[in-house]
């Protein structure tokens, strides 16, 4: 695993409530409000590869120039259906100029890869450079899902270095999994766990996150 490319972020806000929406009595409700509060952390991250402008603006005292984020790019914000969908409404609390983009695919539970049954990427992508990509998943299994989701993007030209992966909980296998076909993709994420157990699930990890979330 090439750990520079992985960044864990693990302030006690994110670690409180990683907490909660682990412990299996937690219910639904619960396990929503604390993974939103980590995805907000997340996501605040995330965006520190967002370029920034000069902007005057004037203030109840003076005018002056101020730093904001460049008007001039695509924000793509990309969630895995179903549980990435946990991310939507914090996205468009920090970032509200971005477009939301669904990916969906499920898991085949006899063979671990993904199955795609939705995709709302069809559009072209003129000026890759101006792209910048955030693909949104709860949990990094196995990585094939992500996988598919980054070859979506990386695909139209979109540089790899304005693709990030987000997370909550990630296991060692899937880092590997990505990293052996893109090197240089950085991955956010609130945890690595220990690891996959035969069925592909994380351990100890939440369970199915989906499930969890929207009570299922």
């Amino acid at each position: 695993m090439n750990k520079d490319k992985v960044r864990v972020i693990s302030n006690p806000v994110v670690l409180q409530n990683l907490c909660t929406m682990r412990d299996k009595s937690t219910c639904s409700q619960d396990v929503r409000i604390a993974t939103r509060k980590i995805t907000r952390c997340l996501l605040y991250e995330a965006a520190k590869n967002l370029p920034l402008v000069e902007k005057e603006i004037t203030t109840p005292i003076a005018t002056f120039k101020a730093k904001t984020i460049d008007t001039d790019i695509n924000l793509i914000i990309s969630p895995i259906l179903r549980a990435g969908l946990i991310f939507t409404d914090e996205a468009i609390d920090i970032l509200p100029q971005a477009c939301i983009r669904h990916i969906g695919m499920y898991r085949d539970e006899k063979t671990l890869k993904p199955v795609w049954y939705y995709n709302k990427v069809p559009m072209e992508a003129p000026n890759p450079d101006k792209f910048y990509i955030y693909i949104t998943d709860p949990m990094l299994a196995t990585g094939n899902s992500l996988l598919e989701a980054i070859k979506l993007y990386a695909d139209k030209g979109i540089p790899i270095k304005n693709i990030k992966c987000i997370c909550i909980i990630a296991a060692p296998e899937g880092i590997e999994n990505i990293q052996k076909q893109y090197p240089d993709i950085e991955i956010i994420t609130a945890a690595i766990d220990e690891g996959l157990n035969d069925k592909g699930y994380i351990i100890p990890g939440m369970g199915d996150a989906g499930d969890r979330i929207f009570n299922t």
